[in-house]
This record gives C-alpha cells, sequence and structure tokens, in this order.
C-alpha cells in the first residue's frame, strides 16, 4: 500500500507539468526513455512499465515482481515560417522559437499480481504542439502582440494484462487525459469566425475525456515475437474558450491510431526490431478540415490544419554490451501530414518532422536499480506551400521548417 501511495503521490506532482512537444505529427515518437533509445520501437517488447502506454499486454513480460520507472525528457524544437510573394507585406522569416524548451516527465508502476495476471498504471505526455513567434506572421492583418499555439497533453493510463498460455498475452488499457490550449495574437482571424469573440487570446482552457486500448504479445518462435495495439480514438470535451477557433464548436478529439511490430532475437545479446504505426488525424475534424473561406471558424465545416492520416515506420537494436550495460539505437520514418497546400495555417502548428535518429543506453547499477539515457534528433524538414495562401489573405506562399532535439533520462527501480 505504501507503494501505491508513493507512486499516487508522484502522479499528482507530474500532472500539472507536462510540456508540449511535436514529433510524428503532433504524436511522441516514443512514451518510455529505454524506447526512445530505439526511435520508439515497442510493440513486441517489454522495456520498462511505461510499456503498457503503447502496448498493454507487456506487462506480462516484465521480470520483477514491482518495478517503478521515472523518466524526464528534455526538448529544444526549432519551428520558423518563410512567406513570400504576398500581396498584403507579409513577405518575411519568422522565428517561432520565443518558447525554446520544453520538460516531459513520466512516471509508470507494474505489479506482477500472479504468474497470468499483471497490472500498471502509466502517466505520460502523448504528444503536444507549441509556437511562439514574437514577431507576428499576421500583424498586417490586425494581429497585435506575439503569436502562436500552445498545446499540451497529459495521459493517465491504468492497464491490465493476462497471459493466456506460454506464448500469447493480451492487454486491456484505459485512458483518462486532459488536454489544455491556448492561443494569442491571431484576433485576424476573428473575421472569419461564427464567435469572433472565442478565436483568440482567451487564456488556457482545457478538455478532458476518456479512451480504451487493447493490446497482444505473442511468441511466435523461439527467437521471434510480436505485438499489436489499438487505441480508441478519444473524443474529449471542447474548448469552450476557443469554440470561434476549431471546427465543431472548439473540438479536439485525439485520434484512433494502432500499429503492430516484430522483434528478433538474433544473438542472445542482440535483438532487431520493427514497428508499424498508423495515425488517423484525418478522422478529426479541427484537425484534418481545409484552411478555405467556405465555412465559418468553429462551424463543422469550418477550417482545420488539413492534416492526412499518416503512417510511422520504425527500426530499432538493442544490444547488451555486458552483465550491466544496453546499448540502443533507432531510425524512424512518417508520412507527411501536411500537404503543400494548406502550410498558411501550419505556420501556428508545423508538424512537420519526418525522420528520427536515435541513440541510447542503460546501466544496471545494481539487481534493483538502474539508469537509462536517450539521445534523439528529429531532422530538419521544411514543407513549401504551393497555393497555400488564400487570396483573401493577399496570396503566396508559405513555407514550413522544423527539427527537434531531445534528451532523456530516466531511473527503474524493481522490488
Amino acid at each position: 500500500m505504501s507503494t501505491v501511495l508513493r507512486f499516487g503521490s508522484l502522479v499528482t506532482l507530474t500532472a500539472v507539468s507536462l510540456s508540449a512537444q511535436a514529433t510524428n505529427g503532433y504524436f511522441t515518437h516514443a512514451t518510455s526513455v529505454r524506447a526512445q533509445g530505439m526511435a520508439g520501437v515497442s510493440l513486441a517488447m517489454a522495456h520498462d512499465s511505461l510499456s503498457a502506454a503503447s502496448n498493454p499486454a507487456a506487462l506480462t513480460a516484465l521480470t520483477a515482481e514491482q518495478q517503478l520507472d521515472l523518466g524526464v525528457t528534455y526538448f529544444k524544437p526549432e519551428r520558423r515560417a518563410t512567406i513570400s510573394g504576398n500581396g498584403f507585406g507579409i513577405d518575411g522569416r519568422y522565428d517561432g522559437n520565443d518558447s525554446e524548451a520544453f520538460w516531459m516527465p513520466e512516471i509508470g508502476y507494474a505489479r506482477q499480481h500472479s504468474n497470468v495476471l499483471s497490472y500498471g498504471l502509466a502517466l505520460y505526455g502523448n504528444g503536444g504542439m507549441n509556437t511562439d513567434y514574437g514577431d507576428n506572421p499576421f500583424a498586417n492583418f490586425g494581429s497585435s502582440g506575439s503569436a502562436g499555439v500552445n498545446l499540451e497533453q497529459m495521459f493517465v493510463t491504468g492497464s491490465v494484462a493476462y497471459r493466456l498460455n506460454d506464448s500469447n498475452s493480451i492487454g486491456f488499457g484505459l485512458t483518462w487525459t486532459r488536454q489544455q490550449f491556448e492561443a494569442k495574437g491571431l484576433q485576424a482571424f476573428a473575421a472569419m469566425s461564427q464567435d469572433a469573440d472565442k478565436v483568440s487570446n482567451n487564456g488556457t482552457d482545457t478538455a478532458t475525456g476518456w479512451g480504451i486500448k487493447l493490446g497482444w504479445q505473442g511468441q511466435l518462435t523461439d527467437t521471434l515475437s510480436a505485438g499489436i495495439s489499438w487505441s480508441s480514438e478519444i473524443e474529449t470535451s471542447e474548448f469552450d474558450r476557443y469554440s470561434g477557433l476549431f471546427a465543431e464548436d472548439g473540438g479536439f478529439s485525439i485520434p484512433e491510431n494502432y500499429g503492430a511490430g516484430l522483434a528478433w532475437q538474433a544473438t542472445p545479446a542482440l535483438t532487431l526490431a520493427g514497428d508499424w504505426q498508423y495515425i488517423a488525424y484525418g478522422s478529426v475534424a479541427s484537425i484534418a478540415n481545409d484552411l478555405t473561406l467556405a465555412a465559418p471558424l468553429g462551424s463543422d465545416d469550418g477550417a482545420g490544419f488539413g492534416w492526412d492520416d499518416i503512417n510511422v515506420y520504425k527500426l530499432g537494436a538493442q544490444y547488451a554490451l555486458n552483465q550491466t550495460i544496453t546499448l540502443r539505437a533507432g531510425y524512424s520514418y512518417a508520412d507527411q501530414p501536411i500537404p503543400s497546400g494548406q502550410t498558411f495555417f501550419n505556420i501556428l502548428a508545423p508538424g512537420v518532422i519526418q525522420q528520427h535518429i536515435s541513440l541510447g543506453g542503460s546501466w544496471d547499477v545494481n539487481d534493483s536499480h538502474s539508469l537509462s539515457l536517450a539521445y534523439t534528433h528529429a531532422v530538419e524538414e521544411t514543407v513549401k506551400g504551393k497555393n497555400s495562401i488564400p487570396a483573401g489573405f493577399g496570396g503566396g506562399e508559405a513555407d514550413i521548417t522544423m527539427f527537434q532535439n531531445q534528451l532523456a533520462l530516466a531511473w527503474q527501480v524493481k522490488f
């Protein structure tokens, strides 16, 4: 009981401090530091108690009776926009980095209740987005002050996993999410909205909702394992303060996503693994609707960010250098969610990154404690606009660019 109480206290302290970032669209590429070291590969593996955030069935493969995982990731994104050929004089390069860096904590706990039944709780950030333009790109249209958005998401997933037999396990997770959002410097878009007072500069608003996760992990051969995971769409409450900005009166659901993975024990020391993930951004109107002037902002058909569904492909390797040190590396590639014709509104949300390169490792200090480290470079990507600025805003093109570096540290204790 004391362990559960201590874990609950950590959750309470952490719940207010999750920060925004962007990787695969606005989804994080990994929810645990060990998985980060393999560019997010996790569906057929059991890295730690936070693996349940990716595949709840992984809990049965953890070896300790109980374990606690604490991690923190430091993100430093670089985002910018370049506008050219505009008739209203907004040509130039705009730097969205007035907010420079962010911290993302994570906490996981897992317990083996019996030989066949395990359960756990994980708190983590699934994704987010931030831009902060001191030089407002929309100033010539009537906006004032700095411009940008800040989206933060906190997920709390309780999971239970059951071992069907020596080769197969299934898992179920129930997720509660809290997201918060703020927009500033977007007064120029008020005239396009069904509710001009709820477009910009209304402070931070929150939305909550529930979803479920299902997972399976299986041992196909002595050396080859597999995993499948599905997370439902999470229909959250509306951002009421921004019901004039987001489609469907402030709706911003978290899209359905699912995937599959394989892990091959090539040698006793070397594991090679890969995941495929699908994120259905196109199912959420406020994310997927194109920027047009045909329907007012905030309406069901109102402008969104024009994002497409994406596939994400991840490859990773894990090598046990000796009995106490394990090394990791990985690479991932994602489809581009932002079409070239939708870059203007995405000055606010330039989630264009497609490639991640990761390195990591763990050191088992003793039988109970270990430390893990991971570094990821999100390779710079630019989407060049093509007929991207509507004539009503003076035409021309908006090119958006982003890259990111992140460093993560985790501590694990088994008891």
